[in-house]
């Protein structure tokens, strides 16, 4: 896929790149059609929703919110937002 492709179906691995995020490491999302969830080694996950580029996260953390921008086949960069406020970005890579 193309950088602009919409395809986000897939486990993907999660880096830091910036702001008030942690490490990231073991950190994985994997997406299923409009919903997916954000992994951290063997825990369950936390679940969102998928809407077009933006994953929406369920109750309880419903204010959270990752938009996606395409920056490379296969690569998205992310921004990690909190009730409409911008606080990290992160690179999501899709895994083989």
């Amino acid at each position: 896929m193309g950088v602009g492709g919409d395809n986000l179906d897939g486990v993907w691995s999660v880096q830091r790149v910036s702001g008030l995020l942690p490490p990231l490491l073991g950190v994985r999302k994997r997406i299923s059609g409009t919903s997916g969830r954000t992994e951290v080694g063997p825990l369950p996950g936390v679940p969102f929703d998928v809407v077009a580029l933006s994953l929406r996260y369920r109750t309880p953390f419903r204010a959270f919110v990752d938009e996606l921008t395409p920056i490379a086949p296969d690569a998205y960069l992310g921004r990690a937002t909190v009730a409409g406020r911008q606080f990290g970005t992160f690179r999501m890579i899709r895994i083989a």
